[in-house]
């Protein structure tokens, strides 16, 4: 049986993602292994195994293209509305709350975040299937 250990984003520089990370999830830098034309940092929550590893190819100066084949990550919080006042409040780019439902049943409520990168991160009230 396999288990998902990590999700892989490349960035273009390594302070301000960390740095966003950090305050938006409250994860963690756990590993960093320098190469001689790339980095990759490790971040973590405490109470998660999953990682997050963050890529930054070195000389790279021009923004990554994520086009459309990119989705989203997705975390789950235990107060919805609570985090998204706190990323307004903290200046972080966020969207709009959405009830999501299919028909009359409620599937979840969320919204999304979106890093310095441009990488979507849905943060959805922790419930149901979002355990």
């Amino acid at each position: 049986m396999a288990k998902l250990v990590h999700s892989m984003i490349r960035v273009l520089d390594e302070a301000r993602s960390v740095r966003f990370y950090e305050q938006a999830f409250g994860l963690r830098v756990v590993d960093r292994l320098d190469f001689e034309t790339f980095t990759l940092i490790y971040m973590a929550a405490e109470e998660s195994d999953f990682e997050l590893e963050l890529t930054i190819n070195k000389g790279r100066t021009e923004p990554y293209q994520l086009g459309d084949g990119y989705g989203h990550l997705a975390v789950v919080v235990d107060d919805v509305e609570a985090e998204h006042a706190r990323f307004s409040a903290e200046g972080l780019s966020v969207g709009k709350l959405v009830d999501f439902k299919n028909g009359d049943a409620p599937v979840a409520r969320f919204f999304f975040a979106t890093d310095p990168d441009g990488y979507k991160i849905e943060v959805i009230q922790k419930g149901g299937r979002f355990r």
